[in-house]
């Protein structure tokens, strides 16, 4: 009878002990499922709010873009002396009205007075007959009163949407005015320019832009879930900026449900065959260490894979790709910039711009796609495909086109870029090692041929490689051993055609080898470091010949990398003390590259060695992306001429057409101009015709060493002296 109680009990029990399992994991189940909906619901509200973030910076970025446009027209010195010109209306149709045809910055313009009579009105490149009452909303007189009434009287300036006739409008409105912020103009004499751009025909541009699919602008009054409000300066909603919820949460939750359902009742089977406290332990040892694992691989900062876990990831995918007979591609981008937002804005933003980075970059890659950062500003893009180096480039080029759009970092506006080097494991042949180092070569090879790109890697890239190490190593033991040599080509004045001036070159010949072109070794050097060294180097040696050569300048080219050296100035400080030469007699020559990419820190270097009192040039203008704004904002003491400006001006009407266009530009500007290049006494008869007051070129002197140049400069002499005492006597 016990015996038969006592199993009973343990039936009880037993039966007690899996009932308890069974809710327990119908529990657990229904919790575990509550909280996926949780964490659903709260990835379509994490959704949303970064569509409504990236939304409203788009929109701020649209302003404020209007804004730097209008700021740089009206703050403009030739603006204020022919707006106020009673005679000044052709010129502000010219400059402000036709500018508005086809432009992407603004497409209406108008200038009116302190009375807000219109002056001149302007909309897509012709006149405008709808009166400004009529085509502007009456809340244009409130920010024209912000304009002149300014909260910082230094910035006379106010922006806002608009409604127009024509839809809706970011509208700015500034007192024309000096660069300098001055104006020479009564209160009631002052004129006002208004820029308008449209936001209506711009909305797809901004969703592709910022990839925020459907997108629209609505004026309609019904209630949307999400939107961005467009408020004019009355505190009126003009209109919305809205788009459809991707609902990310629900679709996953909707695929995850039902396998998570059969899944906890599988667990619950198994949980009660194998219920003891031994596999509780184990599963707990596991989960730490997969915890452990995934941390490991994981980078903190913005939560893709880190070095660790891009590797085994590109393992895993090489034995996937050998499996399914496919390819793995590897793209391997390294930021342009990211080290002078560092610089100039601190870590916290250049943080915060390495998780919008991430961010973007999520949206960009395909499905599947393994995604790590694998550096301070390097990332990599990995998947497997099929014949997938089209779809690799493919891939490369969407990314270089999400760069076209500067990043909103809190109140900041910053712009990036990207290299991108690309390279595959050809049905998993290739093992992960070499398959970064390939495509890392391949992203060195895009930053050398300008930045802004992406290259495929070929064999080639490896030789060139090899080459460019062997070439670096000698060069530094060169510059070590002080085995390089300059030479001095003789500049002369356009009226006299006597030596002013001398351009300083650096040569090099390599042992056993013979002359190397400074377009090899001078990239080598400023991609390695040597620039520096190498640039003190030319510096010294042209101060030190100089000294005996009376009054004549020495013009010496600088790298951006010595630009970006904050003791550059004190360097260059030095030698000409040492050298005992005054510092007007020294010209620094640099082109425009590394005033685009960091126009701050670049007025700043320059203002220090003009503090010298040595002169800034513009070197190989016309050759680039040259621009009047840097002429106006770093106060070059001369303008240089690029020889492709100077090749064809006795051939070709047009070439002849805009170096006339920019001899006249600097002549208003106030700048001296050099033309390089010259080869023909044709171009230099119309260089002189042109303003040109300087010449250099093959026709006046080849490089030459500094013993030559001395002799070139005492027969000068000699030749000047006989001159003058034949006209005494």
């Amino acid at each position: 009878m016990r015996a038969g109680v006592n199993r009973f009990s343990r039936r009880t029990a037993i039966l007690s002990l899996l009932l308890s399992v069974v809710i327990i994991v119908m529990v657990a189940g229904g919790t575990v499922l509550s909280a996926i909906g949780q964490v659903s619901n709260h990835a379509n509200r994490l959704d949303d709010e970064r569509s409504r973030q990236t939304t409203d910076g788009a929109l701020k970025t649209f302003v404020a873009q209007l804004g730097a446009n209008l700021n740089d027209y009206a703050a403009w010195d030739d603006a204020t002396a022919n707006a106020y010109d009673p005679n000044g209306l052709a010129w502000m149709i010219s400059n402000f009205g036709d500018m508005t045809v086809n432009s992407a910055l603004f497409d209406v313009a108008v200038v009116i007075d302190a009375k807000r009579n219109v002056l001149m009105a302007y909309q897509d490149g012709k006149p405008q007959t709808v009166p400004m009452d009529q085509f502007f909303a009456p809340s244009i007189w409130i920010l024209f009163d912000s304009a002149l009434s300014p909260i910082d009287p230094a910035v006379p300036e106010a922006k806002a949407f608009i409604r127009t006739k024509s839809g809706i409008a970011a509208v700015g409105i500034a007192l024309i005015r000096n660069k300098s912020g001055t104006l020479d103009q009564p209160s009631d004499k002052r004129l006002f320019l208004i820029f308008a751009r449209h936001l209506d025909n711009k909305v797809q541009n901004l969703a592709d832009t910022y990839v925020i699919d459907g997108l629209h602008l609505t004026t309609a009054s019904s209630e949307v879930d999400n939107f961005v409000p467009v408020w004019d300066p009355s505190g009126t909603v003009l209109a919305k900026l809205t788009w459809p919820s991707r609902a990310p949460g629900d679709i996953s939750y909707s695929q995850v449900s039902t396998k998570l359902i059969a899944a906890m009742s599988l667990f619950g089977f198994l949980l009660v065959a194998v219920f003891t406290i031994g596999l509780i332990e184990a599963k707990r040892l596991r989960s730490d260490e997969e915890a452990a694992r995934q941390l490991s691989v994981t980078d903190r900062l913005s939560g893709l894979l880190n070095r660790a876990g891009l590797f085994r990831a590109l393992d895993d995918l090489i034995d996937e790709a050998r499996l399914a007979k496919s390819d793995v591609a590897l793209l391997y981008l390294d930021l342009d910039g990211f080290k002078e937002v560092n610089d100039a804005y601190g870590h916290g933003c250049g943080d915060d711009l390495i998780r919008s980075v991430s961010a973007g970059f999520r949206c960009l890659i395909p499905p599947g796609a393994t995604l790590a950062r694998v550096g301070g500003d390097e990332f990599a893009i990995a998947f497997v495909m099929k014949n997938c180096d089209p779809a690799a480039l493919k891939l490369a080029d969407v990314i270089l086109a999400f760069f076209d759009e500067p990043f909103q970092i809190g109140e900041r506006i910053v712009t990036v870029g990207t290299s991108i080097g690309v390279a595959s494991s050809q049905i998993g042949t290739i093992n992960s090692e070499e398959l970064v180092r390939r495509a890392d070569i391949a992203m060195y090879k895009a930053k050398e041929m300008g930045r802004g790109r992406a290259f495929l890697y070929d064999g080639s890239m490896d030789s060139d490689r090899e080459m460019i190490l062997a070439l670096e190593a000698e060069l530094r033991v060169a510059i070590d051993r002080r085995q390089l040599t300059v030479v001095f080509q003789p500049l002369v004045s356009a009226a006299t055609l006597r030596v002013t001036s001398v351009e300083t070159l650096v040569r090099w010949s390599r042992p056993a080898r013979g002359p190397v072109s400074p377009d090899v070794f001078i990239p080598v050097a400023e991609k390695t470091g040597l620039i520096e060294p190498l640039g003190i180097f030319v510096l010294e040696q042209a101060c030190e010949k100089a000294k005996h050569w009376g009054d004549i300048v020495i013009a010496v080219n600088i790298s951006p990398v010595q630009l970006r050296n904050p003791t550059f100035a004190t360097q260059v400080a030095r030698i000409l003390d040492e050298a005992g030469i005054e510092p007007s007699r020294l010209t620094l020559e640099l082109t425009e590259g590394y005033l685009i990419q960091n126009p701050q820190r670049a007025s700043q270097s320059i203002d220090r060695l003009k503090a010298l009192g040595v002169k800034i040039a513009l070197d190989d203008f016309g050759s680039g992306f040259s621009s009047i704004g840097y002429l106006r904002q770093f106060g070059f003491d001369r303008l240089k001429i690029d020889r492709s400006m100077v090749a064809e001006i006795d051939t070709s009407d047009e070439a002849r057409s805009i170096l006339q266009a920019t001899t006249a530009l600097a002549r208003s500007l106030g700048l001296p101009v050099t033309a390089e290049g010259v080869e023909r006494e044709e171009q230099a008869m119309i260089l002189r015709l042109c303003g040109c007051d300087e010449l250099q070129g093959y026709l006046y002197g080849k490089p030459v060493p500094a013993e030559a140049l001395a002799d070139i400069l005492v027969n000068e002499a000699r030749f000047a002296t006989g001159m003058m005492l034949r006209q005494t006597a």
